[in-house]
């Protein structure tokens, strides 16, 4: 296969895996605290003593966006959606991880807890624990929370000190592999929900797009593979 071939095929290879991404965020575009991502397209030059270069596009590099989704508000009790640039950290099996998913709740033990179980963080990186028997919960905008008029603690707001080193290990959570620093501009709503961040018509017409692009590429391989075809015929006449 010639140059043309390899370069459209690695260009078809990246366009498969942004339709995936498109693709997953369209699925999540209802999804509370979802962040919408992106994949960036570089170029990689592969190059021998002797040969000619090849150019071929590489689509490796994941881009999350960070744009604040719609609050709705619930009217949940421990419904909390986050206004800044910040997150909740939870604690899970892996270890600790930053989410914009506030729609927590209490569990038996009494601890402040996400929909799949794991317990938030508050200010110090410790549990937050809910009395079951309080009759009233309060959040104050800086996060502290009070049961029945009395503080309890405080719900933790946190970054990444390198946006970088934050990667998106499922739909809402999100992995941190540097230093995580407290947020000191984010602020807590009860009550409400952070809705995802998906722009759902513009991820629709870039899947279209991407679509279109796919077909062209397709079509000029094949009708690259009928060139050579038809080449070879005529060399072994």
């Amino acid at each position: 296969m010639e140059t043309a071939g390899y370069a459209t095929l690695s260009r078809q290879t990246g366009l498969m895996r942004e339709m995936r991404v498109v693709a997953n965020n369209i699925a999540n575009s209802a999804t509370t605290g979802y962040r919408s991502e992106g994949l960036i397209f570089s170029e990689y030059v592969q190059s021998a003593p002797g040969q000619q270069s090849m150019s071929m596009a590489r689509a490796n590099i994941h881009n999350t966006s960070m744009e604040q989704g719609q609050l709705t508000k619930t009217n949940g009790t421990f419904d909390f959606a986050i206004e800044g640039d910040a997150f909740f950290m939870v604690e899970t099996p892996q270890g600790q991880r930053l989410t914009r998913s506030g729609a927590f709740s209490s569990n038996a033990q009494g601890d402040l807890v996400t929909m799949d179980g794991h317990r938030v963080m508050d200010a110090g990186g410790a549990p937050l624990f809910v009395p079951t028997d309080a009759e009233s919960f309060q959040v104050g905008s800086d996060g502290t929370l009070s049961a029945d008029g009395q503080p309890l603690g405080q719900i933790g707001l946190f970054k990444p000190v390198e946006m970088h080193t934050m990667s998106r290990e499922d739909g809402v959570m999100f992995r941190v592999d540097g230093e995580i620093e407290p947020a000191l501009e984010g602020r807590v709503l009860q009550g409400f929900l952070e809705g995802s961040n998906v722009n759902a018509i513009q991820q629709v017409s870039r899947m279209i797009e991407i679509q279109r692009a796919y077909e062209m590429g397709q079509s000029f391989l094949t009708t690259e593979d009928e060139r050579i075809r038809a080449a070879i015929k005529n060399l072994i006449k």
